[in-house]
């Protein structure tokens, strides 16, 4: 199973990334804005889900597996392909935050199309946090 890898170093208390990351339903707003142009917490659902809108259109379901907050690391699972299983944790480093992404996915093929855009989201990330 391909596993897709990505860190990027922001220079913003750990504290400040975990509390966007962790505010799952506002990645439009919070974390990644324009990169995510729409987020929405589904209802009626047997596990938290949220539909997220993607700056180039694209739509995906995503269920919230875990929100750990010791550990500042939150996992979710992709609806509708094979297998989704993504995993951000963000670290202290110094007086930033050291945030990695990792997404194990089916087909292998989804590897190809999600590692360029899970850069873009991290990139996306810094530059809307490091601004304040």
């Amino acid at each position: 199973m391909p596993s897709v890898h990505h860190w990027i170093r922001i220079e913003r208390p750990a504290e400040a990334v975990w509390d966007a990351a962790a505010d799952v339903g506002a990645l439009h707003t919070r974390l990644v804005p324009g990169f995510v142009v729409a987020t929405e917490m589904l209802e009626d659902v047997a596990h938290p889900t949220r539909r997220v809108t993607f700056g180039d259109g694209t739509i995906v379901d995503e269920v919230i597996v875990d929100i750990d907050r010791g550990r500042r690391r939150l996992v979710w699972s992709v609806q509708g392909v094979t297998h989704h299983n993504g995993v951000l944790t963000v670290q202290a480093d110094g007086t930033g935050a050291l945030v990695n992404w990792t997404a194990d996915v089916l087909p292998a093929e989804l590897a190809e199309r999600i590692s360029p855009m899970m850069a873009l989201g991290l990139s996306t990330m810094k530059r809307h946090l490091e601004r304040g």
